[in-house]
């Protein structure tokens, strides 16, 4: 196995453009939706307006144009090819800071952090970032057999960073991404300074504990959301490969399965695109066409949904609660990060927090992480 770390460069083929245009011309549309809402799924007259905006007027070239800016990578780790973003901040003396993303995310969630976070206005906050695309998803490579869990991923990227260099390192995630970075917190904890996770999850404790009225607020949310929100984590879980056919050959089959996602799950008044533009949704769909990853991205449900041990976490531990991502009990999560520094319930905000409170969450990195440094 090669350890070496090669620059990478996003390059489509226009072909690629034009076939995927092409697509969207010739879509066989359903009947619409019984229900004025989205409570059946995405509503028609929304979807064929954002495919013909896609077909029509949407440019890939630009989000290529933004990722081939900064300094991208692949390396074989585990026999898998690994693609990363790598941005040095120019302060030497900065903390790596490992961003991990989750499902139906990518690398293009965290565009609007890069910055900030390598070039603060402050030194004293700056980071060197590492954010890798997870195992079947975007430019890392598909696994072509069974056994990529959230845990093998973990020790790819607790070895991915110590090829890099950093024998010392923060760890931040989001979605499948948080759970990755709990691992991490469980078994690279002598490289860790501290985690930061979205959408923390536990077990519940063997003793009783007092739960508040947000704690049973959040786990009454938490099945329904499993009761009217949660299909398609069992398709994943279960058929990941059926499902890919669909998403694979139909660009509009892959923009619904995603963009309903983007709106159920953001912190929004209704119109998804106030808060995440139109264009920056079609630039996280559009990489998932291109790069063929419906049936890819899916397997990481087949391989861990509900099968994590959730084990202790000991290093430092700072946890962020936003209003419309799922919400577990604060003395669970007490039990299983046994060092929480800092638990923030925010204002604002859902499941998608670097493209919907960029800023926010750049500032929640830099509050935590400061203390460790």
């Amino acid at each position: 196995m090669s350890r070496d770390v090669t620059p990478f460069h996003v390059a489509f083929d226009e072909a690629d453009l034009t076939d995927l245009r092409d697509r969207l011309s010739r879509t066989r549309w359903p009947e619409p939706q019984t229900v004025d809402d989205w409570s059946q799924g995405v509503p028609l007259a929304y979807l064929r307006e954002l495919a013909e905006h896609w077909r029509t007027a949407y440019d890939w070239r630009p989000a290529e144009a933004r990722l081939n800016a900064l300094p991208q990578f692949r390396t074989e780790i585990d026999g898998l090819g690994v693609h990363f973003l790598h941005v040095r901040s120019p302060h030497t003396d900065a903390l790596p800071l490992l961003l991990s993303h989750g499902w139906p995310g990518s690398v293009v969630e965290f565009l609007d952090l890069i910055q900030p976070l390598t070039h603060p206005e402050d030194p004293a906050d700056a980071f060197h970032v590492v954010c890798p695309s997870l195992p079947g998803f975007a430019f890392s490579d598909k696994p072509s057999t069974p056994g990529w869990t959230v845990e093998r991923t973990a020790a790819a990227w607790a070895e991915l960073m110590g090829r890099l260099g950093y024998d010392r390192y923060a760890a931040h995630g989001v979605d499948w991404g948080s759970f990755l970075t709990g691992v991490l917190g469980e078994t690279d904890a002598a490289h860790l300074v501290g985690v930061h996770l979205a959408m923390p999850f536990a077990r519940p404790p063997q003793e009783q504990v007092a739960l508040d009225d947000r704690d049973l607020a959040g786990l009454a949310a938490l099945k329904e959301f499993q009761q009217n929100e949660g299909g398609y984590s069992v398709i994943q879980a279960t058929r990941p490969q059926t499902l890919g056919y669909g998403l694979t050959d139909s660009p509009v089959a892959q923009l619904a399965w995603m963009v309903e996602k983007y709106w159920a799950w953001s912190d929004h008044d209704g119109d998804l695109e106030k808060l995440v533009p139109r264009d920056t949704l079609l630039d996280c769909v559009t990489l998932a066409w291109l790069c063929r990853t419906g049936a890819s991205s899916a397997r990481i449900y087949w391989e861990s949904h509900n099968k994590m041990a959730l084990a202790p976490v000991h290093v430092p531990a700072a946890l962020s609660v936003f209003p419309k991502d799922a919400r577990m009990p604060r003395a669970w999560c007490e039990g299983r990060f046994t060092d929480l520094r800092r638990w923030t319930d925010h204002g604002r905000g859902g499941h998608f927090p670097a493209l919907e409170q960029p800023e926010l969450l750049v500032e929640e990195l830099r509050s935590f992480f400061r203390t460790l440094r």
